[in-house]
């Protein structure tokens, strides 16, 4: 056993160690510039993997922008729920966060009337209890239920009217 080697991989052991042929300049700008590469290429793993955001071959150019425009604001609301996770709760991610919120879904009940029209009631379901702490810690509120609206029978049979057996 070299002792000697032994000794420089303790003393180098929990360090990093960036190689570059870029000699000219300041390092400490160099390894901001390496960290910020490495969070673009974490931010493209994310859109692909956490956001299921793949590349389309689109075929009009102002659909492509579309699809660019809704990664980066998908990218921004995830961005912004990491923030709010290191402050209100640091041990959690936020494709753990996405996955326990996914629990609550929108549903819309449809109610028959006297007068042959259909009161439809939008509600999204309750949450559990874990999921309603979750909310709490972050400091977010659901909306209000949303109102409900009345459609003449005849809109609601061309809608494709759900029913329960």
């Amino acid at each position: 056993m070299d002792k000697k080697k032994l000794q420089e991989a303790e003393w180098r052991d929990g360090h990093y160690l960036l190689r570059s042929n870029l000699t000219a300049g300041d390092p400490s700008v160099l390894w901001t510039r390496y960290v910020q590469l490495t969070q673009i290429e974490s931010v493209f793993r994310s859109l692909k993997s956490e956001l299921c955001i793949r590349p389309i071959r689109h075929q009009l150019e102002h659909r492509a922008e579309a699809h660019i425009l809704i990664a980066f604001l998908a990218y921004c609301l995830q961005v912004t729920l990491k923030q709010r996770l290191l402050l209100h709760a640091p041990g959690l991610t936020p494709t753990a966060v996405l996955e326990k919120l996914a629990e609550i879904k929108m549903i819309d009940v449809w109610i028959p009337t006297v007068d042959q029209r259909w009161l439809i009631l939008p509600r999204y379901t309750q949450p559990s209890p874990d999921t309603k702490l979750l909310i709490e810690k972050l400091k977010l509120q659901l909306p209000s239920q949303p109102p409900p609206r009345l459609v003449a029978q005849n809109r609601a049979t061309k809608s494709r009217v759900p029913t329960i057996r």
